[in-house]
């Protein structure tokens, strides 16, 4: 039976997406510390939010998997279901200049504002730095960081791999579960997962 191209593509993007990975965080460990400049032109630093628990999203607008989660509304609705709850939630943009999803910071605020979403921040990381260090491999890639800077969580959103909209209330919702989990003490129960999504575009 012949595959569909499109179906076929996003299969491709997401088995070369692991061979982007250069780094490997540990849950349990210290998460990396970083600096990073925001799409508002601040400096922010992983320190800067000790004590609070913090998610990394690795994001890319034009990405099927990423509309996925931001057309249905689902990325938003738990940017605010956390950032209600004090939970620190950046995103962050690792495409090269001249690849996809590369955005300044004017157009990251109006991608966001458009959208309703509500990070408490956007990091800019053109160069990757940042991508790397954590082994970032798709878009979306999360990652969840305790008060006390350990990596609770990194892997997918959720458990079904597919840039289905339909998918989204049959998966497994991997961070909401991380997040409930690192809020009331507990041991993350699936702590490590597989990421998918489109690899990201870091500059070669």
């Amino acid at each position: 039976m012949t595959m569909n191209p499109v179906r076929r593509a996003l299969i491709a993007a997401v088995l070369a997406a692991p061979l982007l990975a250069v780094a490997n965080v540990n849950v349990e460990a210290p998460a990396p510390a970083f600096t990073a400049t925001t799409a508002d032109g601040k400096t922010v630093n992983l320190a800067d939010y000790k004590g609070r628990t913090v998610v990394l999203e690795w994001t890319n607008h034009d990405c099927p998997y990423v509309k996925k989660h931001y057309g249905s509304g689902n990325m938003q609705g738990q940017q605010k279901d956390a950032t209600g709850q004090g939970v620190v939630w950046l995103q962050v943009i690792s495409s090269a200049p001249g690849q996809q999803g590369f955005v300044d910071g004017a157009t990251a605020k109006k991608l966001n504002a458009d959208r309703g979403a509500a990070p408490t921040a956007t990091l800019l990381d053109p160069k990757g730095e940042l991508g790397r260090l954590y082994g970032a491999q798709t878009t979306p890639h999360l990652y969840v960081i305790k008060g006390d800077g350990t990596l609770a969580y990194k892997g997918g959103i959720d458990s079904i791999a597919s840039a289905k909209v339909e998918d989204i209330a049959k998966a497994e919702p991997y961070v909401k579960l991380a997040l409930a989990d690192v809020a009331a003490g507990r041991k993350v129960e699936k702590a490590s997962t597989r990421p998918y999504g489109c690899s990201v575009k870091y500059a070669s």
